[in-house]
């Protein structure tokens, strides 16, 4: 009874190889062989998986071997013997038929040999620990210029592998779609140090890269953060309809974590228009969608801090933009009772909007201990501008209310120094 063709198996894993994208390659490169097109079909690889076929004849053999960078025995196969006729495997023999039917010789590669070799799923395992490295990175809060500089290099090199490289169909979408989520993750560093600008010039970059790995998520990844610079600039019906393209999506129907985002950045643009009845509805349909999400599907990293403290976070903004206060600082409280140690950034950034929403509801010497603990929070070389400008909007409240109090006195004076 034949046995599995394990060596085979591994490289096609290995390479990200289906079974019909390996018999359209290899027949590609029979075509370049032999001037005239392959017939393998995946049925042929079927049989060479199962070890039914111990030996492809020479022209699919080699091509195989071109395609997957590695000498047939490497691949598990074994050459009939025979009496007569050269060994298959002879160099003579190689070279004789390769000249006759090509007019040159074709160095069959190697893993990892000469300057342009074959990436392969484990090169994108590789990349993609560098990738979740970055967002640890991030959440510690150790500064947005330097997790912005280290996403830009990230995305260079993966771009510079494809381009020097050969890979599957299904390996090079899997590395632009990484490359649209690291270079994102750029952007997000630039939206945190308040550079939108910048962080656009980054998204146009990742909205070409999710383009090219044709994968929804990946589109979804990069509109999010098209929303939050939009935003940040002020633009919040150019917000709105970035929202309105995250709802849309193909994840979004598939996923209600997807949609539930997708609904909530679209009420926080909407209250921002002071559409109330549109942003509170938008809301609703938010928490809807989010109370459909289960914990067991898997999703990607940075997809990972949209949980239930989050939702109250991102709740709080649509309250506050809508003049209720009050439930704002009710949903922040619960952001800070739940939201993970890890995130350093958040806890800060969350922590003075609840200051500004005591700050606004004249709660004047609670705003300044709380606008304290957010500032101790991060160091003060961290650069998170969004944090600043939220400590900085407290300020002006505390300063506009011209309360005479030592304690907000003195915070006054003494945040003035560092805000």
């Amino acid at each position: 009874m034949p046995q599995v063709n394990q060596k085979l198996e591994g490289r096609m894993t290995e390479l990200g190889f289906s079974q019909a994208e390996l018999a359209r390659q290899v027949n590609a490169e029979i075509e370049l062989l032999t001037g005239k097109p392959g017939n393998v079909t995946d049925a042929d690889v079927r049989r060479w998986l199962r070890g039914a076929t111990k030996w492809p004849q020479d022209r699919i053999r080699l091509s195989l071997e071109r395609v997957l960078s590695a000498p047939a025995k490497d691949l598990g196969f074994e050459p009939r013997k025979r009496s007569s006729a050269p060994p298959e495997d002879d160099p003579v023999h190689r070279r004789t038929f390769l000249t006759a039917t090509s007019g040159s010789l074709l160095t069959v590669g190697t893993p990892g040999t000469g300057d342009h070799g074959r990436l392969g799923v484990n090169d994108v395992r590789r990349f993609h620990q560098e990738y979740v490295a970055i967002l640890r990175y991030d959440d510690a809060g150790r500064g947005p210029r330097k997790v912005e500089n280290l996403a830009v290099e990230l995305a260079s090199r993966i771009h510079s592998s494809l381009a020097l490289s050969t890979a599957s169909t299904r390996v090079t979408d899997m590395l632009h779609r990484l490359a649209a989520e690291v270079i994102s993750s750029a952007a997000f560093a630039s939206i945190d140090a308040s550079a939108p600008q910048r962080a656009r010039a980054h998204l146009d970059k990742a909205l070409t890269f999710a383009g090219l790995s044709r994968d929804s998520e990946a589109t979804y990844h990069v509109w999010n953060y098209i929303f939050m610079t939009s935003s940040q600039r002020e633009n919040h019906a150019e917000a709105v309809a970035g929202a309105e393209v995250m709802k849309r999506s193909s994840i979004a129907r598939r996923d209600p974590l997807y949609a539930s985002l997708g609904h909530m950045r679209n009420a926080n643009g909407l209250a921002r228009l002071r559409r109330e009845s549109e942003a509170l509805r938008a809301l609703k349909d938010a928490e809807r969608s989010f109370a459909r999400t289960s914990g067991q599907q898997q999703r990607p990293e940075w997809i990972r801090f949209y949980d239930s403290s989050e939702v109250d976070a991102l709740s709080s903004f649509v309250w506050a933009a809508l003049g209720d206060h009050g439930r704002a600082e009710y949903c922040l409280h619960r952001t800070l009772a739940t939201i993970p140690d890890s995130m350093v950034r958040n806890r800060a950034l969350y922590t003075a909007h609840l200051a500004l929403t005591q700050a606004r509801q004249e709660e004047l010497e609670l705003a300044c201990e709380t606008s304290r603990q957010a500032y101790t929070m991060l160091p003060s070389s961290y650069g998170s501008q969004r944090t600043a400008k939220t400590l900085a909007a407290t300020r002006q409240v505390l300063v506009a209310s011209g309360s005479k109090a030592p304690e907000i006195t003195a915070w006054i004076e003494e945040s003035g120094q560092w805000i």
